[in-house]
């Protein structure tokens, strides 16, 4: 066990050391407020306070643990192995940074409370980020910097021994429209006829004929081949399905019609199926309810997945909705318009709700690749793209962390805009397939 002393233990030094030690570096910690009873203790130990004591393991704090509010904070930084870090500290400690208060300041994700611009679809943009100014969204430092304590723990008490960490692959599809054209209902095809119309875009008009007459096959029903890759590479991949009512946003079929229900009991036999709640729900709750309860239903099992259409999510309302619905487990962390990680970090946690001051049950899992964001956000081309995800995977097995991607049912047609895609997912599965 490991024993650290402060000065006050409070919600947010108890989150942010468990975080680290007992879910990244899974060893039992306790703390202390005594200075006595941490110089008589004669194992594994650390000092974050203030003041020194003696010869010991010593971080010195920033304020950020200690605050109890949200406030704009003047961020600076400090060098540390090639990588600007924040919150310097320039005292005598072993990081020239506090990396539990830079840890809690990334994975709370505290500056997405604070005034920020907003993208066109009222999110928090990658630019706008720490981790992106400061150049270190591509590398999961929480993950870092708790595996370089555990070293120094280590080397002080080598009779702690840190249990051996096991890298892991979770693929994730989104089923934001299951068919492009089939199913769609007399009314949406006649629009969809109009708009191709109206566009000249007689290519379109002609793919549409042919996949509702039968002819040729719809260009999103590429489960068959989604299933084929489950199978060869023993996969365990998670789906979003989008089961909402019809909006601006939100156009995927009907929630009563019996082949998409159909579809969705299929997929549920070779894989886990969670709710991908609707853009319209994040302000409307209790259209989130439905479309959980609705998605219930159909599997007959209860949802405990979730992860938001647009990847919208506001902080703190999001998550707390989500818990409100008994949501366990959500997948939405990660930016649409740069790869990478939003908390910078590549394992599970806890959500902590700053406005409340409390850790919650909900656990977040951050992704780091979405297709749509190299095609679409970044101009990426199919054969390039293996060029920009194999370093994002060695930076996740380099600390055994957890690889979660996430693809589309139609970024798989190898049609038009996605062509050469399918390829590329097939060999991003080679390159995270962990190591038998």
């Amino acid at each position: 066990m490991l024993l650290v002393y402060t000065y006050k233990v409070n919600n947010r030094i108890r989150h942010i050391f468990n975080l680290i030690f007992h879910d990244l570096l899974q060893i039992d910690l306790n703390f202390t407020t005594k200075a006595s009873e941490f110089i008589a203790y004669d194992g594994p130990k650390i000092n974050y306070s203030f003041h020194k004591l003696g010869d010991e393991i010593y971080f010195f704090p920033a304020n950020l643990l200690f605050e109890t509010e949200i406030k704009q904070q003047t961020i600076e930084f400090v060098e540390f192995d090639g990588i600007k870090c924040p919150f310097p500290v320039f005292k005598d400690s072993y990081f020239p940074f506090d990396p539990f208060a830079a840890a809690f300041y990334l994975t709370t994700r505290y500056e997405e409370y604070l005034p920020f611009r907003k993208d066109k679809y009222d999110r928090f943009d990658a630019s706008e980020s720490l981790a992106f100014n400061l150049g270190f969204l591509k590398k999961p430092m929480v993950n870092i910097w708790a595996n370089k304590i555990a070293v120094i723990i280590h080397d002080r008490f080598p009779q702690l021994i840190f249990p051996e960490r096991k890298y892991r692959f979770i693929p994730t599809i989104d089923i934001d429209s299951a068919w492009a054209y089939k199913q769609k209902g007399f009314i949406r095809n006649c629009a969809g006829y109009l708009k191709s119309l109206i566009e000249l875009n007689f290519q379109e008009i002609t793919d549409r004929t042919k996949v509702i007459t039968g002819i040729e096959k719809d260009p999103f029903d590429t489960f068959a081949f989604q299933f084929e890759l489950l199978k060869k590479y023993n996969l365990k991949p998670i789906y979003f399905i989008l089961f909402a009512g019809y909006g601006q946003f939100d156009k995927n079929i009907n929630v009563f019609n019996r082949k998409f229900q159909s579809l969705i009991k299929s997929i549920a036999d070779y894989a886990e199926v969670g709710i991908h709640p609707s853009f319209a729900s994040n302000s409307e709750p209790q259209k989130l309810y439905t479309e959980i309860n609705n998605l219930k239903s159909v599997l007959n099992r209860e949802v405990t997945k979730s992860r938001q259409h647009f990847l919208k999510i506001n902080f703190p309302s999001t998550f707390r909705n989500l818990i409100e619905a008994d949501i366990a487990e959500d997948y939405t962390l990660g930016f649409a318009s740069e790869i990478g990680f939003r908390a910078s970090i590549c394992d599970p946690f806890y959500f902590y709700d700053l406005d409340l001051e409390r850790e919650t049950p909900l656990r977040l899992f951050p992704f780091a690749i979405m297709e749509g964001t190299l095609r679409d956000y970044q101009n990426v081309s199919a054969p390039d793209s293996l060029n920009h995800i194999k370093p994002i995977i060695d930076e996740v097995k380099a600390v055994k962390g957890t690889f979660i991607s996430l693809w589309h049912n139609e970024s798989l047609s190898n049609k038009k805009r996605w062509i050469g895609w399918d390829k590329a997912y097939e060999e991003m599965i080679k390159l995270a397939q962990p190591v038998q």
